[in-house]
């Protein structure tokens, strides 16, 4: 079996792959825009649901028929998407809808680790649900999933909060778009006290002590954005799949408000789950948790499979971006690698998911894609299930690339 790994290129490469003392944060409002959601932090999909219908009592040869056009029915339903009820009529073991005795263990610890430590550190991450319309959860159990994600993300980068080549002693403005609960701004702040760190987002989500050198303002990346040209050193955005309707006017915008030599980072992921090793079959809760969320991507217009669409080089690119660098991870999304680190990646990416998988999916499925509640929360019960299958060796895909604004 491959283990996960990572690439880098500079450019041009193929298309393919080619405490500091706590105050009250401030929160600004953006003049007048129209509120719409940014991601969080989380690493693809195709389809269009089709109906199947259930076969009525029949003589066992009209019931064999019945049975193959169902089957007939889902195998030829549009980009391979299984219908929602479906996982209705799978049958589901009482145990596989709840934790494992082992993976609850696991869980409980990992996840008072992290939220200990931002409690003991004076940060507390409440949020208040808004009415702004996002495909994810703005609530309390959606926000810990965000920072249980961070978490994995640091690790992922062997405790790096960036990789672009900064000087950090001469920065003195950095922008984070799509800041989420603000926690990427707050550690880059902690690390660097000298630094006015700004967050954006259209939810009001971030805690209420921060460091004194961090704000946070309400303010839709997708629209023109507020602040002047050539006023920070540094623009950070991270897991804005699904929220970004053009990604090139993003990084247009980006290019305009970064001064001559600053940087951008865009670190993103398709919203699909992959493995090298066949492991992953067709039609699995899986191999369907992509393909739904790329078509939900297609109706919502908004696409969930940034890496696979190369949406970052092409619309870094045309800005007028210099100096492109990229890197490219595979991510284990459970605790399977044999590999220390990997396996510890994996443990936090699969707590993320089990954190709220119903949260995740929940708007694209039921929302855009048009099933029932019961559907939804059957395909969780088998998804769930299937992610502590230990022969299972989930990976995702996420893209990271940093470049420059020409001097």
């Amino acid at each position: 079996m491959s283990s996960p790994a990572k690439n880098e290129s500079n450019s041009p490469a193929p298309a393919e792959e080619k405490p500091a003392e706590t105050k009250p944060a401030e929160t600004k409002q953006a003049e007048e825009k129209p509120a719409e959601e940014k991601p969080a932090e989380t690493k693809k999909a195709e389809s269009t649901p089709a109906a199947a219908a259930s076969p009525a009592a029949a003589s066992p040869a009209e019931a064999s028929s019945s049975a193959q056009a169902q089957t007939s029915a889902e195998s030829g339903a549009q980009g391979g998407i299984l219908p929602g009820q479906h996982w209705t009529q799978q049958p589901i073991n009482d145990a596989d809808s709840s934790y494992d005795s082992d993976i609850a263990s696991s869980t409980n610890s990992l996840t008072s680790s992290i939220l200990a430590y931002r409690t003991i550190s004076g940060r507390t991450f409440h949020s208040d649900r808004t009415p702004a319309e996002y495909w994810g959860p703005n609530d309390e159990k959606q926000t810990e999933c965000m920072d249980i994600q961070h978490h994995a993300f640091t690790l992922l980068l062997d405790g790096a909060l960036y990789r672009a080549p900064l000087e950090v002693d001469k920065i003195q403005k950095v922008l984070d778009v799509g800041t989420g609960t603000g926690i990427w701004a707050i550690d880059f702040a902690d690390e660097h006290p000298n630094v006015e760190v700004i967050g954006t987002d259209i939810s009001p989500i971030q805690p209420g002590w921060v460091p004194p050198n961090v704000f946070f303002e309400m303010e839709d990346a997708t629209q023109a954005w507020t602040f002047a040209e050539n006023s920070f050193d540094f623009v950070h955005m991270r897991y804005l799949y699904g929220s970004i309707v053009d990604w090139n006017q993003l990084f247009r915008e980006a290019y305009r408000v970064l001064k001559p030599g600053g940087y951008i980072e865009t670190f993103e992921a398709d919203s699909a789950i992959y493995s090298d090793d066949g492991t992953i079959k067709e039609g699995s809760p899986m191999d369907q948790w992509g393909k739904v969320f790329e078509e939900g991507g297609r109706k919502f217009g908004r696409t969930f499979m940034p890496v696979s669409e190369n949406v970052q080089r092409t619309g870094l690119e045309a800005a007028g971006f210099v100096n492109l660098v990229q890197e490219d991870f595979k991510v284990p999304l459970t605790a399977w690698p044999a590999d220390k680190k990997l396996a510890e990646i994996g443990a936090y990416c699969h707590l993320s998911i089990e954190q709220d998988v119903e949260g995740l999916i929940l708007y694209t499925f039921q929302h855009i894609m048009g099933w029932s509640s019961v559907e939804v929360h059957a395909y969780v019960a088998h998804l769930r299930r299937q992610m502590r299958d230990k022969t299972v060796h989930p990976i995702g895909k996420l893209r990271l690339i940093y470049a420059q604004k020409p001097l």
